[in-house]
């Protein structure tokens, strides 16, 4: 599996935000998430799978974020998103927050980031530990970032039947995300 930094090598420069693009917001973009996971589910091919895969893992990651950008080597940046949900490695902003929302916070953030490479390597960490046996993603705080992993082992993956298993656990992740916003008593 390739590295942050490998994945970072092969990413295209984020798209500009013009004078007519409204930014996005948090519910806009776990909208999206939604149905990148319900295209990577319903996917009739691999290749269809690991493009769905690759957007929602972009659109959690953002251009600043690791594992960002042509991940099935399409020639195209699906799911192009010049910010994440979360924050970048650097600690570039993310549209989770912090968030007024205390379930935003505690299942979207996963808590505090004052420190984003040491999340972000704690992904890469339980990506690389993850076994069909062993599930290491319960160990992230973050449901987006959970929904990266299973992303990038759909990326990897050379089986649609794993795909679209991988998608239902990165269901579970974006249900739990979108109740965090919507269902929260704050």
């Amino acid at each position: 599996m390739a590295s942050s930094a490998d994945a970072r090598d092969d990413a295209v420069a984020a798209p500009a935000l013009t004078a007519s693009t409204a930014p996005e917001t948090l519910a806009s973009r776990l909208a999206r998430l939604d149905r990148a996971v319900l295209r990577w589910q319903d996917a009739s091919t691999l290749a269809v799978a690991h493009a769905a895969a690759e957007e929602a893992r972009n659109i959690v990651v953002g251009a600043h974020g690791p594992f960002y950008g042509d991940a099935d080597r399409n020639g195209e940046v699906g799911g192009a998103s010049p910010v994440g949900i979360l924050p970048g490695l650097k600690g570039e902003a993310g549209l989770a927050g912090p968030n007024e929302n205390r379930c935003v916070n505690a299942d979207v953030l996963g808590g505090e980031w004052s420190n984003p490479a040491l999340r972000w390597s704690q992904l890469e960490n339980a990506i690389a530990r993850w076994r069909p046996e062993a599930n290491s993603f319960p160990s992230l705080p973050s449901h987006p970032q959970r929904v990266v992993g299973w992303a990038s082992l759909t990326l990897g993956s050379a089986s649609l039947d794993d795909a679209r298993e991988y998608a239902r656990h990165a269901r579970l992740h974006v249900d739990f995300s979108l109740r965090a916003l919507h269902d929260c008593d704050r």
